[in-house]
């Protein structure tokens, strides 16, 4: 499977080296190699990690570490936050078979997310994503460990990949010139800041109480279109006009 097929794993704060281990364990399993981890509570690399790993210690050597989530998925055109609970934001929301078949058929880098062992993913974190990837789930008992969730959305990525390829179905990523991917993570977000910057002295985000509910909603009206890199440089050009002829 092409490279450009692999979705990177970021783990957002985890808890124990041992988890972390067990993570890795379970996406080589399947093939997947780049982990990324998101202010690990106890540092990296961790001792504890590699016993767990039982023998996935490329993953481990290669994985990378961030401060924060935003940096981690930087490069990303496309990030799916494992939920249960949407958390006050609005997002398509997504099996984990529909994400295996959204990252072999969708141009551009895929990550997902998945939150911290005892409280999953904040708010802030899920508001990065285009989707929330969910699996059904016994209510009455909802707990699902670190390294059982990456094992889960692992193997349905895998699975999905022998299917298309026994269809026949050829992956082939469109050219630039007909079909652009989405705008990597990074610029998405200048472009969120950009207009934030805007708003700010205009008391678009009044009152304070509100202003974080309202900035989460234009993340969010701001993060369904799938923009690419031409459409975002546009808005910021429009935007940068706007200012412009304000100062004039």
């Amino acid at each position: 499977m092409a490279e450009t097929n692999k979705p990177v794993i970021v783990l957002v704060r985890p808890q124990l080296g041992e988890n972390i281990g067990k993570a890795a364990r379970a996406m080589l399993n399947f093939g997947l190699t780049e982990m990324r981890l998101v202010a690990p509570r106890d540092g990296w690399p961790n001792p504890s990690a590699g016993p767990a790993a039982a023998g996935a210690d490329i993953v481990l050597e290669q994985a990378k570490v961030f401060e924060t989530t935003a940096e981690a998925v930087a490069d990303c055109a496309h990030v799916h936050a494992t939920t249960v609970r949407k958390r006050g934001v609005t997002k398509p929301v997504i099996g984990a078979d529909e994400a295996g078949r959204i990252v072999h058929t969708l141009a551009g880098r895929h990550a997902i997310i998945f939150g911290p062992e005892r409280s999953g993913l904040e708010t802030e974190d899920v508001a990065l994503a285009r989707n929330i990837l969910t699996v059904p789930i016994n209510p009455e008992f909802a707990s699902l460990n670190l390294a059982q969730a990456v094992i889960l959305v692992a193997y349905e990525w895998s699975r999905i990949g022998r299917e298309i390829a026994d269809s026949g179905m050829v992956l082939v990523q469109p050219t630039v010139e007909d079909v652009l991917p989405p705008a990597p993570q990074e610029e998405l977000d200048g472009l969120i800041a950009h207009l934030e910057a805007m708003l700010e002295p205009r008391g678009y985000f009044l009152p304070e109480g509100r202003a974080e509910a309202t900035r989460r909603t234009l993340r969010g009206v701001l993060t369904k279109p799938g923009w690419n890199h031409l459409e975002v440089r546009t808005l910021r050009g429009v935007l940068t006009t706007i200012q412009r002829n304000r100062r004039d």
